[in-house]
């Protein structure tokens, strides 16, 4: 079985329809959060992981554009674009956003959560010493995220040593080792950042017990122009050619 783990669309349904396309096949879909928000497409990007993911989170920027959250925590482009995609939401995927949580047990094996287990809407885990107390804060092996749109490994040995963060590149696998427990990212498909503009996913196969990370090229351009057509605030649009 092959299972596309994906997160941070960020209603860039250019690079999603990428993503899916280079993915193929894939026998279900993990989406971990923050389908809306920054882009142009925000009705296209749910109503195809409504169609197609088993799993589904709410990120910060659903919820805010959902009116859940305060949008001053959030600096003006981002504000901009949130109330934006809000209000171009459809009655169905509204409701649907609605029904989400920003952390769930997927099994006995793996959690996902939209920023971490220990703060699954607002934290950003970037670090070891934050990786290190996370562990304690989930009893499955795997706990996956997002929301810091980098892909992303940490390591917790038998021994109770703390490894990472690690950055796979494209094509890196990963083999899942017994005794050893992970927290892994594999960066956005719609607004990817660390300097590299190519759309992030990775590559769960229970047949051989392994993750796979991907970056794939997609149309920047034209993400950009219908940005553009939209009227959402520029910097967001210049920043996806750059990967930051």
């Amino acid at each position: 079985m092959r299972i596309l783990i994906l997160s941070d669309i960020h209603s860039n349904y250019v690079a999603l329809e990428t993503v899916l396309a280079a993915a193929r096949p894939y026998d279900a879909v993990w989406n971990l959060g923050d389908t809306i928000g920054y882009g142009p497409r925000p009705n296209e990007c749910v109503a195809t992981m409504r169609g197609i993911a088993s799993l589904m989170l709410a990120g910060n920027h659903d919820l805010a554009c959902l009116g859940h959250l305060d949008l001053s925590d959030f600096n003006p482009d981002a504000r901009t674009a949130n109330i934006w995609n809000g209000d171009q939401l459809t009655g169905e995927n509204r409701d649907a956003l609605d029904q989400l949580e920003p952390v769930q047990a997927i099994d006995a094996r793996f959690l996902a959560a939209h920023g971490s287990p220990r703060e699954p809407v607002w934290e950003y885990l970037l670090t070891r010493y934050q990786a290190l107390d996370n562990f304690r804060h989930f009893e499955q092996q795997i706990c996956l995220i997002g929301h810091s749109h980098v892909p992303l490994i940490f390591r917790l040995t038998s021994g109770g040593r703390c490894e990472g963060p690690s950055v796979p590149d494209d094509g890196f696998s990963l083999t899942l080792e017994e005794g050893t427990r992970y927290i892994i990212n594999p960066g956005s498909v719609g607004q990817p950042r660390n300097q590299d503009p190519r759309a992030a996913f990775a590559i769960f196969d229970t047949t051989c017990d392994s993750i796979t990370f991907h970056r794939v090229r997609y149309d920047v351009a034209l993400t950009q122009r219908q940005m553009r057509e939209a009227r959402l605030p520029e910097p967001l649009a210049l920043r996806l050619a750059q990967g930051i």
